[in-house]
C-alpha cells in the first residue's frame, strides 16, 4: 500500500513547520462519536455520552455482561483472561468532569475514542491469530499471545533503565497503537538526553526540536526501545485518516542511523488490517469505527 500524505499538509508544514495545526484527530474523533451514537443506542448497550463539542461515548457492561465497547466474543475471552482484564481497570482521568454523572468508576477502555479498547477488540477476538493473512500481514507465528502495557526497560546513562510503557508486545513485535490521540507527546530536550544510546541511534540534527522541546517524543523511546532489544521490531499502527501522524512517524525513521534498525521499523494502518480480519470482526470494526478496507 502506498501511504499519501494529504497535500494540503504537505504543503502547510513546508510553509510554517512550526506552527501546524490540523483537523484530523477532531475529525476523526468527531466520525467516532457520531459513529458510536448511533451504535449505542441503536443496540440497546448501555452508555452514558459526555459533555462537550465532540461527546464522546462511553459504554459499561450491563447485567448480562455486555460491553458495547467491545465485540462480545472478544469481551468475553477479555474476562476470562486474567492479565487482559487487568487493562481494562485503566482510569479514565477526564469522565468525572466530562460526565454529567460525574461516575469516577467509568475507566479509558470504555471509550469509543480509546485506540487501546480498539486494539484489544482486534488482537483479543479468538479466531485472530489462527487467520493466516493475519500472521502474514504482522510477520508473526502461531500461538502467540499478546501481552498489553509491556514495559521494554530503555537504558539511560546512568545505567538505570526507563518506565517507557508500549501498548503491546506480539511475538517479536512491538506495537504502539494510536486512534485519536493528537500527536506522539512532546518532550523538554533534557529527557531524551538521559538516554544511552541517543546519538548512535539518531541524527539529532533530523529530530523535530524547538526552543528545547522534541516532537514525538513518545517514538523516540520506542525505537530506543528497539535498537535495546535487537531481537524484537517495532510497529506504528495507526488509522489511514491520520496522515499527521503517518508523517510524523516517517520523520522519526528518516532520522534512525542504523540500517539494520531501520529494517526493523514498520507503519501498518488499521484499514491494511481489517482487510486480513475474519470477516464478523470487519463488520463490527466497519460500523462502529469507520475502517474500511485498504485499497491502493
Amino acid at each position: 500500500m502506498r501511504y499519501l500524505i494529504d497535500a494540503e499538509f504537505r504543503k502547510a508544514k513546508r510553509e510554517d513547520p512550526r506552527r501546524m495545526v490540523f483537523p484530523y484527530a477532531a475529525n476523526l474523533r468527531r466520525e467516532l462519536s457520531d459513529r458510536n451514537i448511533r451504535w449505542a443506542i441503536g443496540n440497546g448497550h448501555a452508555h452514558e455520552i459526555s459533555m462537550g463539542k465532540v461527546p464522546a461515548v462511553l459504554y459499561r457492561e450491563d447485567e448480562f455482561g455486555n460491553h458495547g465497547n467491545f465485540l462480545p466474543a472478544t469481551y468475553r475471552l477479555i474476562r476470562q483472561t486474567p492479565d487482559w482484564s487487568r487493562r481494562l481497570s485503566k482510569v479514565h482521568t477526564s469522565a468525572r468532569r466530562s460526565l454529567q454523572s460525574h461516575d469516577p468508576g467509568r475507566r479509558e477502555l470504555d471509550s469509543c475514542h480509546s485506540s487501546d479498547a480498539l486494539l484489544m477488540n482486534v488482537f483479543c477476538h479468538p479466531d485472530i491469530l489462527s487467520t493466516p493473512a493475519v500472521r502474514e500481514l504482522i510477520g508473526v507465528d502461531a500461538g502467540v499471545q499478546p501481552v498489553f502495557g509491556y514495559r521494554p526497560g530503555v537504558p539511560l546513562s546512568n545505567g538505570q533503565r526507563d518506565c517507557t510503557e508500549i501498548d503491546m508486545l506480539l511475538g517479536d513485535l512491538l506495537i504502539e497503537a494510536k486512534l485519536t490521540e493528537y500527536d506522539f507527546q512532546t518532550a523538554p530536550c533534557r529527557l531524551i538526553e538521559r538516554y544511552r544510546d541517543l546519538s548512535d541511534v539518531f541524527d539529532i540534527d533530523l529530530l523535530d526540536i524547538q526552543k528545547a522541546v522534541v516532537s514525538s517524543y513518545q517514538l523516540i523511546r520506542s525505537v530506543l526501545a528497539a535498537y535495546a532489544l535487537p531481537s524484537r521490531r517495532f510497529c506504528v499502527l495507526c488509522d489511514r485518516r491520520r496522515p499527521d501522524l503517518i508523517d510524523a512517524w516517517y520523520c522519526i525513521m528518516t532520522a534512525v542511523k542504523p540500517y539494520d534498525l531501520r529494517c526493523r521499523l514498520q507503519l501498518l494502518t488499521w484499514q491494511e488490517l481489517a482487510a486480513a480480519l475474519p470477516a464478523k470482526l470487519t463488520d463490527f470494526l466497519g460500523e462502529k469505527y469507520g475502517l474500511l478496507r485498504a485499497t491502493d
